[in-house]
C-alpha cells in the first residue's frame, strides 16, 4: 500500500506567547501544497525501514514515521511486521513539513492496512503525541492552527487556480535560531480577518520568523523581494524557514532561480 505525504505551506504565523513547558503558542493558517514524498507499507515476515531520494539525517530512531509505528503497536499488539519505503522528495528544515507529513500519513496508511477503522480524531491524537504539526496533515484540508499547532479549526480557503513558486535555498533554519528575536504577543487583529481579505495579506499577513531569518539570512529575504518584483500579490517564508513562497494571479514567465525550485499551478 502507497501513500504521497504533502508538504504545507504557512499564510501567516504569529508567536502569541511563551507557555511554562518551554514552547510556544502560535497562530498561522496551513495550506496543502502538490510536493509529494512517496510511502509505501507491505506486510513482510520481518521488518524493515529503508528510504531513497533526498538524505534523512539524524537516527532512525528519530524518524516520525518509525515513532508513529511504535505509537500504535504500543495500544495494538500483536500487528503484522511491515517493510517500509519511504521515497524523500521534500526538503528537510525548509519550512514545510515534509516530516510532520510523514508521521501522520503513515499513521493514516496502518489504519488503512491493518483495518483499525480509527476515525480522524483518534488519528490526530496519536499525531499530536508525534509533532505539533502532525496532526494537520490527517484531514489535510485548509485549517488554522492554534496552540502548539495542534488545535485546528477548519477555514473555507481555497486558492484553487492560483499560481504557486516555491523556492528552497537549501539554508537550514535551526528551532533556537528560529526563536531567538521573537517577542510573544498577543494578536491585535483575528486572523480570520486578515485572511478573508485578499488586499490586506501583503502588509498585516506576516510571518514572526522573518525579521530575525533575514537579519541572519539577507538572501533569503532576496528571495522573497524577487517574488513581489515579479507580480506576486502574497510572498512570505513558509514556517521557521527557509523556503519562500509567492502567490501569483498570473503565471509567471521570467522567474527563475540556481537553487531547488518549485513551480505549480494550482493547489490541493
Amino acid at each position: 500500500m502507497i501513500s504521497f505525504p504533502n508538504a504545507k505551506i504557512n499564510l501567516g504565523l504569529h508567536i502569541t506567547s511563551k507557555r511554562k513547558d518551554g514552547y510556544h503558542e502560535l497562530e498561522t493558517c496551513m495550506i496543502p501544497i502538490p510536493l509529494f514524498d512517496a510511502l509505501e507499507m507491505i506486510l513482510d515476515k520481518k521488518p524493515t525501514w529503508n528510504s531513497t531520494g533526498l538524505d534523512i539525517p539524524g537516527d532512525s530512531k528519530d524518524n516520525l514515521i518509525l515513532k508513529a509505528e511504535k505509537l500504535l503497536r504500543k495500544d495494538f499488539p500483536g500487528l503484522p511486521n511491515l517493510n517500509i519505503h519511504l521515497h524523500k522528495n521534500i526538503p528537510m528544515g525548509a519550512g514545510l513539513g515534509g516530516g510532520s507529513a510523514d508521521g501522520a500519513f503513515a499513521l493514516k496508511l496502518m489504519n488503512n492496512l491493518f483495518d483499525l477503522h480509527l476515525d480522524d480524531f483518534f488519528l490526530e491524537e496519536y499525531a499530536a503525541q508525534l509533532g505539533s504539526d502532525c496532526p494537520f496533515f490527517i484531514e489535510n484540508t485548509p485549517k488554522i492552527a492554534r496552540g502548539r499547532g495542534e488545535i485546528l479549526e477548519p477555514i473555507d480557503l481555497s486558492l484553487n487556480g492560483t499560481y504557486l513558486v516555491l523556492i528552497n535555498p537549501g539554508i537550514h533554519v535551526g528551532t533556537k535560531e528560529a526563536y531567538a528575536g521573537v517577542s510573544p504577543a498577543p494578536p491585535k487583529v483575528k486572523l480570520e480577518e486578515i485572511l478573508a481579505d485578499r488586499s490586506r495579506w501583503k502588509i498585516e499577513l506576516v510571518n514572526d520568523f522573518e525579521p530575525t531569518i533575514f537579519k541572519n539570512h539577507p538572501e533569503i529575504e532576496a528571495i522573497k523581494s524577487t517574488m513581489y518584483s515579479a507580480g506576486a500579490f502574497y510572498s512570505a517564508m513558509s514556517g521557521s524557514g527557509s523556503s519562500v513562497f509567492g502567490l501569483f494571479d498570473l503565471q509567471p514567465s521570467d522567474l527563475e532561480f540556481p537553487n531547488r525550485y518549485f513551480r505549480f499551478e494550482k493547489f490541493l
